[in-house]
């Protein structure tokens, strides 16, 4: 089983092709921190990321996905973000890393491709009650998330700014190719 982690900064559009290569049959582990600040939103907490164990618990979630992905079916399994992520956000943020994080930071050594997929930015960001980052800022936050992939040994590999369909090919082309 290949687990191919995808990435980028927020409103990268990497989330976008992932659904569509879902609707196509492939295996796709959602982001955890999306949902985790959805799910935060609805019970009133507006800015649950302010949290100082926002980061363990987005680490928390990724372990559990990681693990229930085990089961699911397919060659790969495409990872909407990663621990490493989680690491980059802490960083980008100020947020400690916390005893969570470092263990999945420790544990996924060797469980992912060692080729991680990056969306570069589209040029624009549309502001969501989940995205509230800039252009200017999500540039910064892509810097730090090469970084982050870079030192944890990860090679980083560019997906230019297309069309989502033309995105979903290249995302598989890539993943095919050693």
């Amino acid at each position: 089983m290949r687990r191919q982690i995808v990435t980028g900064a927020p409103g990268a559009g990497k989330t976008t092709v992932l659904r569509l290569l879902a609707a196509a049959g492939h295996t796709v582990v959602p982001e955890a921190a999306t949902d985790l600040i959805e799910a935060a939103q609805a019970d009133g907490d507006d800015t649950p990321w302010e949290r100082t164990d926002f980061t363990e618990r987005v680490a928390a979630l990724q372990r559990d996905r990681q693990t229930e992905a085990a089961a699911l079916p397919g060659p790969v399994q495409w990872f909407d973000r990663s621990p490493v992520c989680t690491l980059a956000l802490a960083r980008y943020t100020g947020a400690p890393v916390g005893p969570v994080l470092a263990a999945e930071l420790d544990r996924i050594q060797g469980l992912y491709e060692p080729r991680v997929l990056l969306f570069d930015l589209l040029g624009s960001i549309t502001a969501t009650p989940v995205r509230r980052i800039g252009l200017d800022e999500a540039r910064r936050v892509e810097h730090v998330h090469v970084e982050a992939y870079t030192e944890h040994g990860y090679t980083v590999v560019r997906v230019p700014a297309a069309a989502p369909a033309h995105r979903a090919r290249r995302t598989l082309d890539l993943a095919a190719t050693p």
